[in-house]
């Protein structure tokens, strides 16, 4: 099997359409429960993100991906607010919020203040589910502060996403590819027609196309580009080993079928790229594409709902 032939659609697909962004209709969403007394925060302690708290039960912090506002975690909120206590990042300059003074250095910058808000915040352990690039997050973590974190969920995201179609590949060899996207996509929006099309071969719901289209556009050119050039030159492969909680890898290939992908072939890049993380379980969606939680949602709430169970977060 030729991996790089086969999995050249699932890398160029994951990597140019990360900024593409859903919310749900918000009348398919339940209101939110009012938020629990907590440590009182510091924003100013972190600068990189904004985070709102809803539900109450042990911490589960919801990191999205590139674009994405906390928003598009509504749905999950409204699942899991009554058995846990939801902390929803929001990354500065995505979906519309206002960018960061700085992007130098961007990714580093959120993971030390997101362990400083676990620490400020008194949060024991803390499950985390993070999609793409908050998966990318999540890994990184735990991986830096093994103790700081609970049980992961990484919802369609890999070690090292640079490396679909060569393995080999080293985060010193990409700097040069993401060094060019990073001019590329810092020069300027997305135009509309560009997300739409883009946020179209990734999700099915219409309503939906539409809002990933406008958060899309909404998103700040230069915190965009240096968040995706910072995912792609570090890599995670090795660093993975620390991680001390089990972790749950959702992942998709529906959305590649056209190009030739397999499920199985798609596996198979999602076991050679965990394969040094100690208690990991990967499962594969059949039908959902990149947002899992929203195109395959029963699914992603039935493996999710499993794992958090078995490991003894969720407060009945």
């Amino acid at each position: 099997m030729n991996l790089t032939t086969t999995f050249r659609p699932f890398c160029s697909a994951l990597l140019l359409t990360a900024a593409v962004v859903l919310a749900a209709p918000a009348a398919s969403v339940a209101a939110p429960a009012a938020p629990v007394a907590a440590s009182a925060d510091t924003p100013a302690a972190h600068p990189n993100f904004t985070v709102r708290v809803v539900g109450k039960g042990q911490p589960l912090l919801l990191i999205p991906g590139l674009t994405c506002p906390g928003a598009v975690w509504d749905e999950t909120v409204a699942h899991y607010q009554k058995q846990y206590q939801c902390h929803i990042i929001s990354l500065a300059g995505f979906g519309g919020t206002p960018a960061p003074a700085s992007t130098d250095p961007l990714l580093l910058n959120v993971r030390d203040q997101l362990l400083g808000y676990i620490k400020a915040q008194k949060l024991q352990k803390p499950a985390i589910i993070g999609h793409s690039l908050g998966g990318f997050l999540a890994l990184w973590l735990s991986s830096t502060q093994p103790e700081a974190t609970g049980p992961l969920v990484i919802v369609d995201s890999l070690p090292f996403l640079a490396a679909v179609q060569n393995p080999s590949l080293t985060a010193e060899a990409a700097k040069p590819m993401a060094e060019g996207m990073r001019k590329q996509m810092s020069s300027g929006k997305m135009t509309v027609a560009a997300a739409r099309q883009m946020s179209g071969s990734i999700m099915t719901d219409t309503a939906r196309i539409s809002q990933a289209t406008r958060w899309s556009v909404a998103s700040d050119p230069a915190t965009v580009a240096q968040a995706y050039y910072d995912l792609i030159t570090n890599d995670l492969r090795q660093d993975v080993a620390r991680i001390q909680q089990p972790v749950l890898v959702l992942g998709a290939w529906a959305a590649y079928k056209q190009y030739g992908s397999t499920k199985e072939g798609t596996r198979a890049v999602f076991e050679q790229q965990y394969a040094k993380l100690p208690q990991h379980r990967i499962e594969m969606s059949e039908a959902g594409k990149h947002f899992l939680m929203w195109d395959d949602t029963q699914w992603f709430f039935n493996q999710t709902d499993a794992f958090l169970k078995q490991n003894s977060l969720a407060k009945k």
